[in-house]
């Protein structure tokens, strides 16, 4: 391989390259600034990737994950682990393996294969996949909500097969539509998947060897000692002093106003004057700000100050809906007196359909302003989302499209795309088998075992029909902003008004259309840090597919398990009062399924419901991209123009709830000063620091969190009793209607 390598770019001195060792080099001609700063144009392609090290620990650390996941997800008190816990075990794992394990091959009886158990150092491609592993277990499966709801809130019975079956499916059919975009949304360069780039920092910090210049650090010992700061100070937040995690200043000088509440609480309000001192309040909900471009930061950020600061004051204080009536901020659903919507009143048991004149009797469904505003913007994102990608990438799709099937046409090939030829790709025939074998299953899941799904055979070929066509679209955006509108509101909207009364119809629809596109943009996501590492395809392939297949099983074999031994899981009024069993999250699910599914949109934002108007929001999504994609046409001298990003600036304050507008708060400011001033101002210093000190704070925290939990929460002991003990902001007024003469508890009443 030596006679291929090139003279390494001076801008990248740091990079340790080999020529005996088989390295090769290439000029970094990648069109994304972030990614030349970040990834190296190198590689040796005589790295030993799919190693018995790599099985070990990534399929250990899968069901590990899986199973502690799944099993504390039960409890209110919910732990989650990510897989960039195992990212930093697997390192002192992996070269531990390297130190004891022999030298030795094991041949496989009956195959002819045989494998090595120690093919020499531990690499950073095998930190790699087994982090790829590791994450199958972390990211969950959605469909044991639908497991869960129907055991444990509808109390009916499920064939566990079926169970099984839906848990393997819903999380395998994305791998289809992976296939099918992969060379629009992995192999352009413009597709760079910023959130990667904070992987591949982190990789090279732990790996690569740097010589240390007088007065500074290393990678690695700038992550060492960012993450022990950041382990160290999240016992204060997470244990000590949780109230810092979010201060409302106007809280704690009118305690007795709703109004200042509402305007000041950053956890029920509107967040002015609120802030947070807490690395868990700047990314549990959106996630690390420092893995998001700051263009992308700025046209959520814009939206949120539209849609918070403009739109909400305006529908509360003019009570639209009745709006006065409700909560500030609220994601439950109330009647017409401002009570929570009692859904048990409205079921018929016999039938498990809606029953119509006792809901007509009983009230029509009300939202809170904000979970309306929520809903409506859903919609605007969703057809923005559509009309945004044909404007700005249908022409450059159209033309990949053109060039597939001969890449020697290919006008677009960075370094990376050439270094990657010296591997075989995977056949399409591997995708397109998978879509063969999976959606006939899907289809036997739904429609076998006496239909206890209530979805038939048509409607799972609709929410494939869905997935498929909505992967493109928010792949793109994804891929280019590492924001993700998601397809469950659409696909929830229409399945519920095709099949209304039909609960878990509705569920199922929803898992299989909006999951099996998440888990394809997943698989991208994957592919694509994959490209950056150097690695195979087809290990990319095969490691992608044992995680997934592991995960599910994990999954819903713990589920299954606990539904079995725990007496009364989910249900709070049969357990015990001090019983951490309470399932916050199935809860959530079961209630989008009496609504959506058991009431159904048409009772919603239909002519039966109150919120037609909000389907207007449909058509203002859709035109809205035309007209500033006119003017960054029309007007390319004004640079900033060609940023404007509608379906991110529509979805800014989706997240809102369940996330907080403290959450935003803080999530924008950290975003903008280091994506924006440090890295105009300061690039050289953004470009070694800032991907491996997010993953460094995500660490530390993450690591305290378990530490917490496992020491302390977990055998009863719990925080210091004390003001500053308190987790809430302080606002206890703020989600108090305001209507003369509604009453909820613990608010003053109003004339």
């Amino acid at each position: 391989m030596a006679d291929a390598v090139v003279n390494l770019p001076s801008r990248r001195p740091e990079v340790n390259v080999d020529p005996a060792e088989g390295w090769l080099v290439e000029e970094n001609d990648h069109p994304i600034e972030e990614v030349r700063l970040s990834v190296d144009p190198t590689d040796n392609p005589n790295l030993p990737v799919l190693t018995f090290r790599t099985w070990l620990l990534g399929a250990t650390s899968c069901v590990l994950l899986a199973f502690v996941n799944k099993f504390f997800g039960y409890r209110t008190n919910q732990l989650y682990i990510g897989s960039v816990c195992v990212q930093i075990v697997a390192l002192p794992a992996g070269r531990f393996l390297a130190t004891v394990l022999p030298k030795k091959d094991v041949r496989l009886p009956f195959t002819g294969w045989s494998f090595s158990l120690n093919p020499g150092p531990f690499n950073m491609k095998e930190h790699c996949l087994i982090t790829i592993l590791a994450n199958s277990g972390a990211g969950g499966v959605y469909s044991i909500h639908i497991v869960t709801i129907v055991r444990a809130f509808y109390h009916r019975k499920i064939n566990p097969l079926a169970a099984f079956l839906l848990a393997q499916t819903t999380q395998l059919l994305g791998y289809g539509w992976a296939g099918l975009y992969k060379k629009y949304l992995v192999d352009s360069p413009y597709m760079w998947w910023p959130a990667n780039l904070v992987q591949v920092s982190l990789f090279k910090a732990l790996h690569q060897k740097e010589k240390r210049k007088k007065g500074t650090l290393t990678k690695f010992q700038f992550f060492v000692v960012i993450f022990i700061v950041s382990f160290a100070y999240y016992a204060v937040p997470g244990y000590l002093f949780p109230a810092i995690s979010t201060v409302s200043v106007f809280c704690l000088v009118w305690k007795d106003s709703i109004t200042m509440q509402q305007l000041g609480s950053g956890m029920k309000g509107l967040g002015i004057g609120s802030f947070g001192v807490d690395w868990a309040t700047v990314a549990s909900f959106l996630g690390s700000p420092l893995g998001t471009p700051a263009a992308a930061i700025f046209n959520i950020m814009a939206g949120y100050l539209i849609v918070m600061y403009m739109l909400l004051p305006l529908a509360y204080w003019t009570n639209i809906y009745k709006a006065k009536h409700f909560p500030f901020i609220s994601s439950h659903v109330f009647d017409s007196s401002g009570h929570v919507y009692n859904t048990t009143r409205i079921i018929d048991t016999r039938t498990f359909t809606l029953n119509v004149e006792e809901q007509e009797n009983y009230s029509k469904i009300y939202m809170s302003a904000m979970f309306a505003l929520a809903y409506g913007l859903g919609f605007a994102t969703l057809t923005s989302s559509i009309m945004h990608v044909a404007l700005h990438d249908g022409k450059e799709i159209w033309r990949t499209w053109r060039q597939a099937e001969d890449s020697a046409k290919k006008k677009v090939e960075d370094v990376h795309t050439r270094l990657m030829k010296n591997y075989e790709a995977v056949p399409q025939w591997w995708f397109y088998a998978l879509l063969v074998i999976i959606i006939p299953l899907s289809i036997f899941t739904c429609v076998g075992f006496g239909g206890q799904l209530q979805l038939p055979w048509w409607g799972t070929l609709l929410a494939c029909a869905l997935a498929l066509f909505f992967t493109l679209p928010i792949g793109v955006i994804t891929a280019t902003t590492n924001q993700q509108p998601g397809l469950n509101i659409i696909t929830e909207y229409i399945i519920g008004l095709i099949l209304p009364g039909k609960p878990l119809a509705n569920v199922t629809f929803k898992t299989y259309g909006y999951i099996s596109m998440t888990q394809a943009l997943s698989f991208l996501s994957d592919f694509n840090l994959g490209h950056y590492m150097k690695i195979p395809p087809k290990a990319m392939f095969i490691s992608q597919l044992a995680g997934t297949v592991i995960a599910a099983t994990v999954y819903f074999g713990t589920a299954w398990f606990l539904l079995d031994t725990v007496e009364n899981i989910c249900d709070t009024d049969l357990l015990p009062a001090d019983s951490p069993w309470t399932c916050p999250g199935d809860d959530v699910f079961y209630n989008a399924s009496i609504i959506w599914g058991l009431v159904g949109p048409a009772r919603m934002f239909g002519k039966l419901g109150l919120y037609s108007a909000l389907n207007y929001f449909f058509l203002l999504g859709f035109l809205l991209p035309v007209p500033f994609w006119w003017l960054a046409r029309a007007f390319p001298e004004i640079k900033w123009l060609k940023y404007i990003h509608i379906p991110l600036i529509l979805g800014g304050a989706g997240g809102i709830p369940p996330a907080h507008t403290v959450n935003y708060i803080t999530w924008g400011a950290v975003g903008i000063f280091f994506n924006y001033y440090v890295y105009n101002r300061y690039k050289e210093w953004w470009a070694r620091h800032t991907y491996v000190m997010s993953a460094a704070l995500d660490a530390g925290v993450a690591f305290m969190g378990v530490l917490i939990f496992f020491a302390l929460q977990y055998n009863g002991v719990g925080g210091i009793t004390w003001w500053g003990g308190d987790a809430t902001d302080f606002c206890p007024l703020a989600a108090c209607p305001t209507a003369p003469g509604v009453v909820a508890k613990g608010c003053p009443v109003n004339q």
